[in-house]
């Protein structure tokens, strides 16, 4: 089978992690090297109210993880995931093959070269508002236009 890459969002008991943060995050490399994956970065992403209780939990830690694993385990690990105490939520996508290296690294917190064509969209919309605030008047315009009808009024 294929090894893909993966990244998966957790939300983590944020009670059991303030307890005890290396235990809980340090499960995740192990359900990962327990299946024969491959950890390629693993951090803290945010710690917020939840918009619903989930097992009567209001807050909750969210960890990102990257990993590399054979597509015929994954069911395996979503298990292991589901049986984790301290694991509220999790979910697991199929990152596309040619933007891993630049979502490790970003998640890494290293600096990422973009190629032109990632910038391209940029620069369409820059070029978009560019366009169309061309076609608006300013704000001098729009007052002076209005002074003389204010003046008619009088």
């Amino acid at each position: 089978m294929a090894q893909n890459v993966y990244e998966c969002m957790f939300i983590f008991d944020s009670n059991r992690y303030a307890r005890d943060p290396n235990k809980l995050a340090g499960r995740i490399p192990e359900i990962i090297q327990s299946l024969d994956g491959e950890l390629l970065v693993s951090r803290l992403w945010n710690e917020q109210k939840l918009a619903y209780p989930i097992r009567g939990q209001r807050k909750g830690t969210y960890w990102l993880t990257f990993f590399r694993m054979e597509s015929s385990r994954l069911g395996e690990f979503e298990r292991a995931c589901q049986l984790s105490d301290g694991i509220l939520r999790n979910l697991t996508l199929a990152v596309e093959p040619r933007l891993v290296d630049a979502l490790v690294a970003h998640a890494r917190g290293e600096a990422v070269d973009t190629p032109e064509a990632v910038d391209a969209p940029e620069a369409a919309v820059a070029e978009a508002t560019d366009q169309e605030n061309a076609g608006t008047p300013t704000e001098e315009a729009t007052s002076e236009e209005s002074a003389p009808a204010e003046e008619a009024m009088e």
